[in-house]
């Protein structure tokens, strides 16, 4: 069996991440497989490299991220189009994304060389800002793009089209596109629906909507959805997956379709998304 290039990445501010690094390091090293650290991961441990997140991604053929969702969702940002099959260490509370807690560190090291995982391919949002017919902005999202009023107390109005046909104007504190990767993440918080990783869909969901029969909307994912700030209203805001924002002038064009590319999240095999789903959510049944 050819060997694997696995890159190491950790959130260097979570507690445990050193001892967790250092644990990694000497488990690959014993087994005589070599690893690449990311440059501020190998400094948790006093030691030197010069690579970062996207060219771990142009070398290895298998990312090892510590962390939590926030850290797989910053690292596939830094990736951009060098997207590699990423295998997530849980040092969070939540970790939906991640497949494997701290404590399982070993069963992760020979899962990665013995290739003992699956691919769950999650599909990632194209998001394109416009203005007068100009690209502005592109980004790339795996959970979701959020429309926002930013901190002013007021109510935002935004035309949705779907594929060029008016979809409905949103008078709300703003809107949630999401992937089905994060339909469990800011879209379930604001009251919509959870969607299986493969179900081929987008789900559209106001925040705090003026009127109460504006709901969740699920649409394809071959479907183009268009957002336009009404107008007579000042500025909105803009963001991909929690990431950087972008402030949205009234008149400026929010295209969001589906990526080209998808990203390869590993999970151990035998563990469907039904039991992830109901261990993160304590869905045990019981009332208390």
């Amino acid at each position: 069996m050819p060997s694997t290039l696995t890159g190491l990445i950790a959130h260097t501010g979570k507690p445990g991440a050193a001892s967790m690094v250092e644990k990694l390091c000497a488990e690959f090293a014993r087994h005589s497989a070599e690893i690449k650290i990311e440059a501020k991961t190998a400094g948790l441990i006093h030691l030197e490299s010069p690579h970062t997140t996207r060219s771990l991604g142009e070398i290895c053929d298998i990312l090892l991220v510590l962390g939590g969702d926030g850290t797989i969702l910053q690292v596939q940002h830094e990736l951009g189009d060098r997207i590699k099959p990423i295998f997530g260490i849980n040092l969070g509370a939540l970790g939906f994304l991640t497949c494997i807690s701290s404590g399982d560190y070993l069963k992760a090291v020979d899962s990665i060389l013995n290739k003992v995982y699956t691919l769950s391919f999650r599909t990632l949002l194209e998001v394109e800002v416009l203005r007068d017919g100009r690209e502005l902005a592109r980004r790339r999202g795996l959970n979701d793009a959020v429309i926002s009023r930013g901190e002013l107390s007021r109510l935002i109005k935004l035309e949705v089209k779907i594929d060029g046909s008016r979809l409905a104007d949103y008078n709300a504190d703003g809107l949630v596109i999401s992937t089905p990767t994060g339909s469990t993440a800011y879209s379930l918080s604001a009251g919509g629906p959870i969607l299986t990783p493969d179900s081929g869909v987008f789900v559209i969901t106001p925040i705090c909507p003026h009127v109460l029969t504006n709901r969740s909307v699920i649409v394809n994912d071959s479907t183009e959805i268009e957002v336009t700030p009404c107008k007579e209203q000042g500025a909105v805001y803009l963001t991909v997956d929690g990431q950087e924002l972008l402030v949205i002038q009234p008149g400026d064009t929010i295209r969001i379709r589906k990526s080209a590319q998808d990203l390869p999240l590993a999970m151990l095999p035998g563990i469907s998304f039904s039991e992830v789903l109901s261990q993160k959510l304590k869905w045990s049944g019981s009332a208390v």
